[in-house]
């Protein structure tokens, strides 16, 4: 017999199919409460029964499936994504891959949403991975940035992380990273202060946080800190990304190191797919950005016909040499500055394999760079290898390999730029028997060929072996342990050998100097990532060890018996001196970071840093702690922005931290040190040792406090977004060197004791001016300022008059007289000027007693060496196919001292700037003196530096899809580009950037260059 519900009634099945296997238990309670009281204890067992059955059935129902969320544009992963079955609570966020898992029924639907990107909807299937493609509706916020032992999305950061525009990476002609950098980041100055082939630009992030200590920020490629080289090393090619860390709260996770901000660079890696093959290749050209000319025969023999007059010589030379007489008579000249220059060259050649499958993927590359000098004897060549592989060896383990292998030559002697601009025109070029005349303008030898760097044997060469090596387990959801390794070994050789053909009078001089940096490192890192309700929480912590070597050995001798022997045979000299140099240092680091996100609303960040550093004094403890705490409120997820239609996102974020600076304890510093002297003993020079300066065991690292406040917007359906941020940083316990009495038998005692500020306000804006379908036009712009000013140094609140430092005033300064014109003819100097004449600078009377003076009353600071504001515009077009790239940059606020005006006339005969003038009777000039003006007062006649520059221009075009195919090609973009193409500037000079000396080792006074080149970026199907 078949019995029938009762009307309405559901089977359990029915029940579970409707409803779910939780509504389903939920009803199944509710039923066993009805009918406990009417069924007897057997038939309620076979109720129990049958619900646990049916709970058990339900679970099995339930399967995990796993997917990974990529953006459609780019493919590269979407971190932090939420996956959500709909209608539900139950949820998982992505991981820094882009891969989640989650338990579901099949067939569930699921709803993914990620800030900057369309929500998406997808139903579960058993048994494969869910690939899931999103579209970007504000790129800014799904950009995913490094930030340290991690990655985060923009929407997520809550310091102050700036990001290189990509496309500068690809399409420059620049060997260093920094330079595509420069002028392109707010709140980064990057200075070219020689443009020497192979050297890199100097770099400051939000100001001088020190006085004695480096002022460069920390660099770290792959995650590991990159200190045994330079960034010239890197192929830019095989860049990525770079990111930099600016406010306090984001460096402190480097702690000691941090105050000078970091600069975080990754590297390409392979992706799934086939292999990519890709060659980047350019060429081109090379010449003066500017060209400074001396004096043209004609006005070369006005200038010293000028001098005699001044200087009260009678004589009937037109000019004042042999050589020159000689070749005055004959009609001979030379044009120097034509004679050091040479046709500059450029090129660069890249090919790289990239691909890879579910268990290993790989990145290899070949780079070969090479750049001839716009003078003479001057260029650089770089080859290297780099090999990134990453392997997943099980589910839960993975492991990878970094290998970078660079070598640079920068062999060769060189011309001389100095000395060519102070040669007569009509000074010998050579001698009969076809040497260089050594002193062109014989009976004056203060001045020498500019070509006899040429005759010298000069080597000077870099290798750089980068090995760093990971293995990476994920034993359970959300938690991950890695292990990174590092290791480089840095080698440096020198030698030279000036001879007698250069003008040696020692009879031949030789130098050979090697060194060696040595570095290994070890990471353990440990995350964990947790996700409940609306809630995000991500922690890491760090172990870390690392050990740095030095070791340099130096050599020179002179006095050969001929120049056969050179620095080969360094025995064969009469006088040969050595010296040696080995330092090792190590540091031990924890650290601990925590990220809260809750509804993508509101950020937390905290984390503590703490180092230890075995320079330290041994009197102090060796280890620092370095917190910092960051806020973030996304605004425009708020509930009461949902009508606010014009604004597409806003984000508030502030922050607070302390990181610090340990580059200026140097490890001998704790101890106190003595230098050699000689003494005559017995009519002999005796070698010994005196005290020098005093260690302290109490030393410890510079401490930098600092608060950052910032806003993120994006407006008008994206069409407007930016940043708006301002900093204010304060240094403490600054390493200086005090003066002791001579009491104590030390000249000097270091410790820590100034102190130091930095305030400034950072814009950067993009724009997109028009959006048409053919024709598209957007704008990047950067804008920052820097306050920088030494609060105290000795205790005392008083000036360091003697190092040029004074209270509430910058770091770097130009301190001197106040050029108030030049001294008439008829003007009574006597009274305040005693010694000087007619035709003299005069200086203003600071001090009003009516009397110039050198002890600091007469002079004044006339300018800061650190540029007040810097800026950067780049304009972009699109047409069709077509792109057009203008970048300009201004550098405002500088002043420095112009050595280029500063002439030294060696009693008239040393050259001069073509145009610079001088004073005569006739002219009476007021800007600028006689020839005949001795500089007693050491003027360093400074000048306003501050410049703005068309960077660099770009055209660009993109081969289209259907024409690739045709040519089996996988893409295709060729470029014609130029850099330094004009620079708008008061300077007299140079360049205002360049650095230009007038003593010592001039080599490095090289010329900025304008380039213009041809590229092409192609990949192979």
């Amino acid at each position: 017999m078949i019995k029938q519900r009762p009307p309405g009634a559901f089977s359990f099945k029915e029940v579970n199919r409707v409803h779910g296997p939780i509504e389903t238990a939920i009803n199944c309670c509710g039923f066993l409460q009805k009918i406990s009281g009417l069924c007897n204890i057997k038939s309620f067992t076979v109720l129990v029964t049958t619900l646990l059955l049916l709970i058990n059935t339900a679970q099995a129902q339930n399967k995990t499936v796993t997917g990974k969320i990529t953006d459609n544009t780019t493919n590269d992963p979407i971190i932090g994504a939420s996956v959500k079955i709909k209608n539900t609570t139950t949820g998982v966020i992505s991981d820094t891959q882009g891969m989640f898992k989650i338990n579901l029924p099949e067939g569930a639907l699921l709803e993914i949403t990620s800030m900057g990107y369309t929500p998406v909807e997808v139903r579960a299937e058993f048994g494969k991975v869910i690939e899931v493609k999103m579209t970007s509706v504000n790129k800014s916020l799904t950009e995913v940035v490094v930030v340290g032992y991690g990655t985060a999305k923009r929407s997520d950061v809550t310091g102050s992380v700036s990001s290189l525009p990509k496309d500068r990476l690809s399409q420059l002609p620049v060997g260093d990273v920094l330079q595509a950098m420069q002028g392109a980041v707010a709140g980064v100055n990057i200075s070219t202060g020689t443009a020497v082939p192979g050297e890199s630009p100097s770099v400051l992030v939000r100001g001088v946080n020190t006085i004695n200590g480096q002022t460069a920020p920390l660099i770290v490629i792959d995650g590991l800190p990159f200190e045994n080289g330079t960034l010239s090393d890197i192929s830019t090619t095989d860049v990525a990304s770079v990111d930099v860390l600016k406010d306090v709260s984001a460096t402190a996770i480097y702690g000691t190191r941090g105050a000078n901000g970091v600069i975080l660079i990754t590297t390409k890696r392979g992706k799934i797919g086939k292999a990519s093959i890709n060659f980047n290749t350019y060429a081109g050209y090379e010449n003066f950005a500017h060209t400074l000319k001396p004096m043209g025969p004609a006005e070369y023999v006005q200038k010293y016909a000028d001098w005699k007059k001044q200087a009260d010589v009678i004589n009937d030379f037109v000019v004042p040499n042999l050589y020159e007489q000689q070749n005055y008579d004959a009609g001979i000249t030379t044009d120097w500055l034509k004679a050091i220059q040479q046709q500059g060259f450029i090129q660069d050649h890249t090919l790289s394999v990239s691909g890879g499958n579910d268990d290993v993927k790989y990145y290899f590359s070949g780079d070969y760079f090479s750049q001839k000098g716009v003078i003479k004897g001057y260029q650089n060549k770089r080859a290297s290898i780099r090999s990134n592989i990453d392997a997943k060896i099980t589910n839960y383990l993975s492991a990878g390999l970094n290998l970078n292998l660079v070598s640079n030559n920068s062999d060769g002697g060189r011309a001389s730029l100095k000395q060519a601009s102070e040669v007569s025109p009509y000074g010998r070029f050579k001698n009969p028997d076809g040497t260089y005349a050594i002193f062109p303008m014989e009976g004056e030898e203060a001045i020498q060929s500019p070509m006899l760097g040429l005759t010298t044997e000069r080597n000077d060469r870099r290798q750089n072996v980068i090995a760093n090596v990971y293995a990476e387990l994920k034993p359970f959801a959300g938690f991950k342990y890695r292990i990174n390794a590092g290791y480089t070994y840095t080698p440096t050789l020198f030698q030279s050998y000036q001879g007698r053909l250069a003008g040696d009078i020692a009879g031949g001089t030789a130098a050979v100097v090697n060194s060696e940096r040595k570095r290994w490192i070890v990471e353990n890192i440990v995350s964990y990532e947790k996700n409940w309700n609306k809630s995000h929480l991500d922690l890491t912590g760090l172990y870390s060890a690392q050990e740095n070597k030095l070791y340099s050995s130096s050599t020179s001798a002179s006095g050969f018996i001929n120049d056969a022997l050179g620095f080969s045979n360094l025995q064969g000299a009469n006088t040969i001196s050595a010296e040696s140099e080995a330092i090792t240092t190590q540091m031990v680091s924890q650290m601990l970071r925590v990220n809260y996100n809750y509804d993508s609303k509101y950020l937390f960040t905290a984390t503590a840093r703490r180092d230890g550093y075995s320079a330290f004094g041994a009197n102090t403890s060796k280890y620092g702690l370095f917190p910092s705490v960051a806020l973030g409120w996304n605004i425009s997820n708020e509930n009461f922005m949902s009508n606010v239609s014009f604004v597409n996102n806003l984000k508030l974020r502030g922050s607070y931290g302390l990181s610090g600076n340990q580059s200026a304890v140097d490890p001998t510093s704790t101890i106190s040190t003595f230098t050699t002297i000689s003494i005559p003993s017995n009519g002999r020079p005796t070698t010994g040792v005196i005290a020098d300066i005093m260690g302290n065991k109490d030393l410890k690292w510079e401490s930098t406090y600092g608060s950052n406040i910032g806003i993120d917007f994006a407006l008008f359906n994206n069409r407007i977004t930016g940043t708006i941020e301002t900093y204010n940083t304060h240094t403490k316990d600054l390493v200086l060197y005090r003066s002791l009495p001579s009491a104590t038998g030390y000249s000097q005692v270091v410790t820590n004791i100034g102190k130091v500020s930095n305030k400034g306000l950072e814009v950067s804006l993009r724009t997109q001016n028009i959006t048409g379908q053919d024709f598209k036009w957007e704008t990047n712009l950067n804008f920052s300022t820097n306050s920088n000013k030494i609060v105290d140094l000795y205790g005392d609140k008083k000036d360091d008059l003697g190092n040029r430092f004074f209270i509430g005033h910058p770091v770097n300064i130009v301190y001197d007289y106040k050029k108030a014109g030049v001294w008439k003819v008829g003007e009574d100097p006597s009274k305040q000027d005693p010694d000087a004449k007619p035709g003299d600078l005069k200086f203003a009377d600071l001090d009003g007693n009516g009397v110039i003076s050198s002890d600091g009353k007469d002079q004044m600071i006339v300018g800061q060496e650190i540029p007040k504001w810097t800026g950067g515009i780049t304009n972009t077009f699109h047409y069709k196919n077509f792109h057009l790239n203008v970048f300009i940059q201004t550098v405002q606020g500088v002043t420095k001292n112009n050595d280029a005006t500063n002439f030294k006339d060696f009693g008239g005969r040393q050259n001069l700037p073509s145009g610079l003038g001088y004073w005569t009777e006739a002219n009476q000039s007021n800007t600028r003196p006689k020839l005949t003006y001795v500089n007693y007062l050491n003027y360093g006649y400074p000048e306003d530096a501050s410049y703005t520059r068309i960077k660099d221009v770009t055209l660009s075009y993109t081969m289209a899809k259907n024409l690739l195919d045709k040519l089996k090609l996988g893409g295709l973009t060729v470029y014609v580009s130029g850099r330094n193409l004009a620079t708008f500037t008061k300077w007299y000079g140079w360049d205002p950037e360049v650095g230009y000396g007038t003593t010592g080792d001039t080599q490095g006074n090289y010329p900025l260059v304008r380039t213009f080149i041809l590229g092409a970026n192609i990949t192979l199907r």
